[in-house]
């Protein structure tokens, strides 16, 4: 499972990943001030997933971001809302502030694992309803059976339904990670899946649907991040990167941002092209903005 490995001329190593890594660790730790907790702020795709979420619970979640700027007008608005596919139009009917997309999760997420007609008809419900992101999972079952023309085919159908709109495939990186006999094989099926996507026509790669374990990994990222630098040499195209699930704390958003910059430049930290995932981080990253406890969100 190289094929694309070898044809954007990628080095992928797991040692050579962990010691660069070291290093990020370290640029992490001096990246760690009020600009870049800014700009984590700003890339957060603000998210609820719960089996319990009801259109007045997400109509009083959406209302928080239209009166955010009144609380905070030093800091900058969420990138997006997340919810799921049904509860897109709510978010468009409440939504009042300009620059904030509206992200679903889609294509049957968590699991991919259903009918094709079913994920487009459910992709195209939720465009139909408002959304302007949408979020689908890489079909593992054809992923990881060798099956690379289906896996294509799923996600060159759901970019088409998406025309126009932002598209997010989700690797689910923690399963590919550990999936494997050995540490080198997983991140070798994790750039192949990286790149697979992009050109299927993802406009970012995700790590995670924060569904299961692990998540979001370093390692996973800087595979990830090492495949959009190699497929922008190659095409001249730049796309997004996503760290979502497991981003927990102000300094989990510093070091992916942290990794981000140090393989793609700090062009790539805008959220056009970097977006962190997290339900609980818009508040943690607020509160070390402000040095204070905040629960705003």
């Amino acid at each position: 499972m190289k094929e694309l490995i070898t044809k954007y001329n990628l080095s992928i190593k797991a040692e050579e990943i962990e010691k660069e890594l070291e290093q990020i660790r370290e640029a992490a730790k001096g990246n760690f001030n009020q600009e870049n907790l800014k700009t984590a702020l700003g890339a957060i795709d603000l998210t609820s997933l719960h089996t319990s979420d009801t259109p007045e619970f997400i109509e009083k979640f959406t209302d928080k971001v239209n009166r955010f700027k009144a609380a905070y007008p030093q800091y900058p608005l969420p990138a997006s809302i997340c919810v799921y596919p049904n509860l897109a139009k709510t978010v468009k009917a409440t939504l009042k502030e300009e620059g904030v997309g509206i992200t679903t999760v889609s294509a049957c997420f968590p699991s991919s694992q259903s009918f094709l007609d079913v994920k487009e008809l459910e992709t195209r419900h939720a465009v139909e309803d408002g959304a302007t992101e949408i979020d689908i999972v890489l079909p593992h079952n054809s992923f990881v059976a060798g099956n690379i023309s289906q896996t294509r085919k799923e996600i060159a159908l759901l970019r088409r339904v998406t025309e126009g709109k932002t598209l997010k495939v989700i690797l689910e990186s923690g399963a590919l990670q550990t999936g494997y006999p050995t540490l080198q094989e997983g991140l070798e099926a994790i750039a192949e899946a990286s790149l697979l996507a992009l050109e299927e026509g993802a406009d970012f790669i995700k790590t995670s649907t924060g569904k299961q374990e692990p998540s979001a990994t370093p390692v996973a990222a800087l595979v990830m991040c090492k495949c959009l630098k190699a497929y922008m040499e190659k095409t001249g195209n730049r796309r997004g990167f996503k760290p979502a699930g497991g981003v927990s704390s102000s300094e989990d958003a510093i070091l992916y941002l942290t990794i981000v910059e140090h393989t793609m430049g700090r062009e790539q930290l805008s959220p056009k092209y970097f977006r962190i995932g997290a339900s609980s981080l818009a508040n943690k990253v607020l509160t070390s903005l402000e040095g204070t406890p905040v629960k705003f969100y």
